[in-house]
């Protein structure tokens, strides 16, 4: 019998944000294990996965696909964090903060990031090792989600 989780969580970032290309960069650097794949929300992988998972197109959010769910917002990201061990996994403390002060500080953010950071063309991984981890088409998503991968929202 195969794991029903994924292997490698999968995160969805938008794809023409600099901030998120940064931040992309930057999870790269941290993941010593390579346990993270990103997938921009615009590519075939990313709509394939909003789609599996029930969560909006317009989503202005990253999204951590992880053991059968899709987590959004600060909730994403605190778990994006927790991936990443120690000492990034203490980011869990901030779960002590209401969610809906936490998500209206990630949406003011999400909100600003073209005019602060501006936008590229496309993610910039700058190396193969690290372009490997990019998940582009529909069937490379279904590899790590599994085949009977049905998925659920979670907030």
């Amino acid at each position: 019998m195969s794991d029903p989780h994924p292997p490698h969580p999968i995160v969805l970032l938008d794809g023409t944000c600099a901030f998120c290309d940064r931040t992309v960069r930057l999870l790269t650097r941290l993941d010593r294990r390579e346990t993270l794949r990103y997938a921009p929300l615009q590519s075939e992988a990313g709509r394939f996965l909003l789609e599996r998972f029930s969560v909006p197109d317009a989503i202005d959010s990253i999204v951590l696909i992880h053991e059968d769910h899709a987590q959004v917002e600060s909730n994403a990201a605190i778990a994006i964090a927790r991936l990443l061990g120690f000492p990034w996994s203490l980011a869990v403390a901030t779960r002590i903060v209401p969610r809906p002060i936490r998500d209206a500080c990630y949406r003011f953010i999400a909100r600003h990031r073209y005019k602060v950071f501006g936008r590229v063309e496309q993610c910039s991984l700058p190396t193969e090792a690290q372009r490997r981890l990019v998940v582009e088409t529909r069937e490379a998503a279904m590899g790590l989600i599994g085949s009977d991968g049905g998925g659920k929202r979670t907030q």
